[in-house]
């Protein structure tokens, strides 16, 4: 469990695969946030010379290694996505040394008065239910939300995606459903990128309105990292 921060407000923010919950992040730290982002933790640490890098390479070989010496992503979701004990090796690699690093991070901002926003993928899980019990320093949670769809041609569009593989993954993700159902403020990312100004400004004003939290004991962390989309 992750305890609470002296004085520092912080939001879960969360959404799918292709729902654009990095652009709001993104937005939201323009407006003053300081964003954790798990899954660019995660990107730094499978880097080459990354510690989740060595890992990944001597359990699974070079067949995970591009031509340019980087991780192969794609090569990797086809050992994991159908296999359940890989998966798991994946995450006891991830995991933990993305906690570590979150844990560090969040601590660079002890006793502030910052508004932290933790860009968690997976808090909420696929079975539908919350992963907010490991997080009981969150003030409120945010939830990128959009159309299937629209998230599909995206993928397919900016990510190079096939359609089958991109609703495959959301299968094995919360539904919209789900996911709106823990939710304190839900963002609408269906429409233009443009239009997501008012609604983070709502959302920007509601977090400031939040009180800060009374000073508690330092932040524990154990494995609150998230494996990429």
């Amino acid at each position: 469990m992750i305890t609470t921060l002296d004085g520092v407000i912080e939001i879960g923010l969360t959404g799918g695969i292709g729902s654009g919950k990095s652009t709001v992040a993104d937005l939201l730290a323009e407006r003053g946030a300081v964003l954790i982002d798990a899954d660019r933790i995660v990107r730094e640490l499978q880097a080459p010379g990354g510690s989740v890098f060595a890992g990944m390479v001597e359990r699974w070989g070079d067949a995970i290694v591009s031509a340019d010496g980087s991780l192969d992503r794609q090569a990797v979701a086809e050992i994991v996505f159908n296999d359940e004990d890989e998966l798991k090796a994946l995450n006891g690699l991830v995991h933990p040394a993305v906690g570590e690093e979150m844990k560090a991070q969040r601590k660079a901002v002890l006793g502030t008065d910052a508004i932290v926003v933790l860009d968690i993928p997976l808090l909420v899980r696929a079975d539908g239910t919350s992963d907010k019990d490991r997080y009981a320093n969150l003030s409120g949670i945010v939830v990128v939300d959009v159309d299937t769809d629209i998230a599909v041609e995206r993928l397919v569009e900016f990510r190079g995606f096939s359609e089958d593989d991109a609703r495959a993954r959301m299968a094995n993700q919360a539904s919209r459903e789900d996911r709106r159902a823990f939710a304190d403020v839900v963002i609408d990312n269906s429409g233009p990128l443009g239009g997501l100004d008012a609604q983070l400004d709502d959302a920007w004003a509601w977090m400031q309105s939040l009180p800060h939290p009374a000073p508690e004991a330092e932040a524990t962390s154990d494995d609150a990292g998230e494996t990429a989309d």
